[in-house]
């Protein structure tokens, strides 16, 4: 497969969470044939609701800052599929990609084949297949990878992952996951297995409370930020923006912290990493938009609190959700910062429609300033022609949505 064939296969296999099958034995019996890629490297697993992606982003810069060689795994891409796998700070080619997703396309289809596999590897399982073996080929030192839903069956999970790190955790997924935060929680502290190191963000008792009771029956020994944080480390101007993004750095540092057991990792090191991170799509600014993916409750605060703080200019917020989300929580804490809205539709099965969007728009937000449109394209018409010349547009509410314009905008320059 060439790559635009490869991408065309793996999208042909449903969307990645409504198609999703969640359990482990499929994707390792994939890794297994694929001779085991994830054993070939340390890994860090990163599992929570909300800041995953940044640590992520922070930890993958600590380490490039002090040279060691990293891949980079996480989800969902904002313009190309290839953004999801990344080596050295650098997505990986087209041509590379194509190559692996071919070698693994073809390694499942002989395994459902013989009847080995119980059924098509997934677009999840298939992508972190691609990653696991782009990293064993490009020899990296380290894997980071992100959780993609959940953690406790989560393909990522296959590679058994050295390190552990949990982030905040919220209620989010909660038809995969639980309804209670505690079962959510229980599925996050999953990926804290025997012989695993674990790094944990501190939070709410109930939460801690489950995450302790994990580490005790697997026998770790579980490091927390709020221990780490009485050693009194000063947090230096951070490269991704937000107040919420500090307990995401102390997260970052203290995983950082156990990674010095295999590597070094200088002081200078970790300062110029948590400067230098870039998350693409989050809290981003691109000329006059803003970008934000904040696709649940807790991610809606984190921007309001940044917004509140940060902007006077009016904005039109161009915003759109998936099914599976709190539109209405959400949009009862966004929408105070808008002075317009205009609701649409991403290119995604999982969308919400703009009716059903109007239908959780608080009662006390104006119709008059409410605008919709099924096409994406046509809401950034529509948000650039009422904008005023001071204003700003804000996209938000999911990161594919955020995908979207972005590659929209993209492809107008």
């Amino acid at each position: 497969m060439n790559f635009a064939e490869s991408q065309q296969y793996l999208f042909s296999l449903g969307n990645e969470v409504a198609a999703m099958k969640l359990g482990l034995e499929n994707i390792r019996t994939l890794l297994t044939a694929l001779g085991e890629p994830q054993t070939k490297y340390l890994k860090v697993h990163v599992a929570g609701t909300n800041g995953k992606g940044s640590v992520c982003a922070f930890l993958d810069s600590i380490c490039r800052q002090a040279n060691i060689k990293t891949g980079l795994y996480t989800s969902p891409h904002l313009i190309s599929i290839t953004e999801r796998v990344r080596i050295g700070g650098v997505d990986i080619s087209e041509e590379e990609f194509a190559r692996i997703a071919t070698h693994v396309r073809e390694t499942a289809e002989r395994l459902l084949a013989d009847g080995k596999l119980e059924y098509r590897p997934t677009f999840f399982e298939q992508m972190t297949a691609i990653a696991l073996v782009a990293f064993s080929e490009a020899k990296v030192e380290l894997a980071i990878l992100e959780t993609g839903l959940g953690g406790r069956l989560d393909a990522t999970t296959a590679a058994n992952a050295e390190i552990a790190a949990i982030t905040r955790i919220d209620l989010d997924h909660q038809e995969y996951l639980g309804n209670t935060i505690e079962e959510i929680a229980a599925e996050k502290a999953a990926i804290i297995h025997s012989g695993s190191r674990a790094a944990i963000l501190e939070q709410t008792p109930a939460v801690m409370r489950i995450l302790r009771k994990r580490c005790k029956e697997v026998s770790v020994k579980p490091r927390t930020t709020a221990e780490f944080l009485g050693q009194g480390f000063g947090l230096p101007k951070l490269g991704l923006l937000g107040d919420h993004q500090v307990e995401n750095a102390e997260a970052a540092i203290l995983v950082t912290e156990i990674l010095r057991e295999n590597f070094n990792i200088s002081d200078e090191s970790l300062v110029a990493g948590l400067e230098n991170a870039r998350h693409p799509g989050r809290l981003e600014y691109q000329g006059r938009y803003l970008f934000d993916g904040a696709h649940n409750v807790g991610g809606a605060k984190a921007l309001v609190k940044f917004v509140t703080a940060n902007e006077e200019r009016p904005i039109t917020m161009i915003f759109g959700a998936m099914s599976d989300k709190n539109v209405a929580e959400i949009l009862a804490e966004l929408s105070p910062l808008a002075d317009k809205i205009v609701l649409t539709e991403p290119s995604n099965s999982r969308s919400l429609t703009y009716d059903e969007l109007l239908e959780n728009l608080p009662t006390g937000f104006s119709r008059e300033r409410t605008f919709v449109s099924d096409s994406v394209e046509h809401a950034i018409e529509i948000a650039e022609t009422i904008t005023p010349d001071d204003g700003i547009m804000l996209v938000t509410g999911s990161l594919y949505l955020v995908g979207e314009v972005k590659s929209i905008l993209k492809s107008q320059i």
